[in-house]
């Protein structure tokens, strides 16, 4: 462990040393511990879907990522695949937006591709040896094809933010606070709000997994607090590799379930004084894998391969108008 892992560690010490002056109490002094500040980390903390799942999954790596805060140079390829994929979306729908017309799928993809290869880098992990780099590329590439042609022409419904952070209050008082990052958020014509994210794994989870999944349902309990009139909110998830959409919605009595929930696991991590690691397989996708020592998986993982020449004009981008080109430097 870290000596004084916390970056703002100082400024909570002043906020207490203040607080206690004002109360005629003495400062604390000492080495202090997660949950003798968990009062004020309350006041300040704003929690996320990902923050709290962290700890659920495994409180040593929340304790390496949120406490210790220990910075990694490295990154999982399917994050790697996730994030391009989800630029593009968001770029097409800001093109739509500018010019009332949607690009082509080849340059979508032309420009999904160079992407990848302009930011793919050398500390990639790649855990599943038997793909390669090109395996990845056509995964991103199937994703945003499957996208394209399901709901080309993309006229349904009024997008309302793309990629929106999202304040969201669990409680009256505002003790407990959370947000979140709406992939797109919908207006259909009937009014409805539609909260959409996009999903790139390969696979769809189990049906108990999805309807037990926290995400979608805390964005709805935002967009309901910043829109007063999304009185009927649809969650929508996209999984992109497999073609399938599921589109489920959660009642009054469910959310207010589902917010306490979220705020006892709130607790649950303040009040930590102990973070143990949970060794399973997914140890081998952990940023902590190399120092963790209650790790668990295979061997040591090879660096992937190196990222093609970028320069490189391919078949598509040679043979495209200018028309096509000036669409893409747009997209």
């Amino acid at each position: 462990m870290i000596e004084n892992p916390r970056p703002e560690a100082d400024r909570l010490a002043r906020i207490i040393e203040i607080e206690c002056h004002c109360a005629g109490r003495a400062p604390f002094c000492g080495t202090w511990t997660h949950s003798e500040f968990s009062p004020i980390l309350r006041a300040v903390t704003v929690y996320s879907h990902s923050r709290i799942n962290c700890f659920s999954n495994c409180p040593k790596q929340f304790s390496y990522r949120y406490i210790e805060k220990i910075k990694v140079d490295t990154e999982g390829v399917e994050a790697f695949v996730g994030k391009r994929v989800h630029e593009i979306l968001e770029r097409l729908y800001h093109h739509l937006q500018r010019h009332s017309q949607p690009p082509s799928l080849a340059q979508v993809q032309e420009r999904f591709r160079k992407d990848f290869a302009l930011r793919w880098h050398k500390k990639i992990k790649i855990v599943r040896e038997e793909n390669d780099q090109d395996f990845y590329i056509a995964h991103g590439l199937r994703c945003l094809e499957n996208y394209y042609r399901g709901h080309y022409p993309f006229d349904r419904g009024e997008t309302v933010a793309i990629e929106a952070r999202i304040p969201i209050q669990l409680d009256d008082g505002g003790r407990y606070r959370a947000q979140g990052i709406i992939d797109r958020l919908v207006r259909t014509r009937d009014g409805e709000y539609e909260v959409h994210d996009y999903k790139t794994s390969a696979a769809l989870p189990p049906k108990s997994r999805m309807e037990n999944d926290h995400q979608l349902p805390l964005y709805q309990v935002g967009v309901q607090q910043a829109y007063p009139d999304a009185d009927h909110v649809k969650l929508v998830w996209h999984y992109l590799a497999v073609d399938k959409t599921i589109v489920r919605e959660r009642t009054p009595v469910q959310l207010s379930d589902m917010r306490k929930l979220l705020m006892e696991k709130i607790d649950t991590i303040e009040a930590a004084t102990e973070f143990k690691a949970r060794p399973s397989p997914l140890c081998n996708w952990c940023d902590y894998n190399s120092i963790c020592p209650d790790r668990k998986g295979g061997p040591k993982l090879e660096e992937p391969p190196p990222p093609g020449d970028t320069d490189a004009p391919s078949a598509l981008s040679s043979s495209m108008s200018a028309d096509d080109a000036e669409q893409l430097s747009l997209l």
